[in-house]
């Protein structure tokens, strides 16, 4: 199966006194604001990392999901939080702090699985930085 998904963005002014916005093809953002507020003070609005952070922790997760069904287990809930670390213009770090809940198993191959998840999700294998996940089983 190939999908082509499509988002945008649009800037006017300089790096720093600018501002712009970000629409996504489902419209789910849409013309959304983002600015060097945004990205590196506080301000309304998102910004890059923010944005990565989501789709690298939807991408994961929903990976997770697949890899536990295909083990036999029904996830009752999957929690993750993606903290994106941007430091001297580079991504440097990106953690991914999981809560899952999934009868039946250990909390060793339950580890075992969400790194597979890490390692083969398309956003993981996306990013060039390193990428720690830190799984809890409730």
């Amino acid at each position: 199966m190939k999908l082509t998904r499509k988002a945008t963005a649009h800037w006017k002014g300089t790096g720093k006194d600018g501002s712009g916005t970000v629409s996504t093809q489902s419209t789910v953002l849409d013309k959304t604001q983002y600015s060097y507020k945004t990205r590196f003070e506080d301000g309304v609005g998102t910004n890059p990392e923010e944005l990565i952070g989501a789709a690298h922790a939807g991408c994961f997760t929903m990976q997770l999901s697949f890899l536990l069904s295909e083990k036999g287990y029904e996830p009752d809930s999957l929690d993750t939080e993606a903290k994106v670390t941007l430091e001297d213009g580079n991504i440097t770090l990106i953690e991914l702090v999981l809560r899952g809940e999934v009868a039946d198993i250990s909390e060793s191959e339950f580890k075992e699985i969400a790194e597979k998840a890490k390692d083969i999700c398309p956003v993981s294998k996306l990013l060039e930085t390193s990428i720690e996940l830190t799984a809890t089983l409730a």
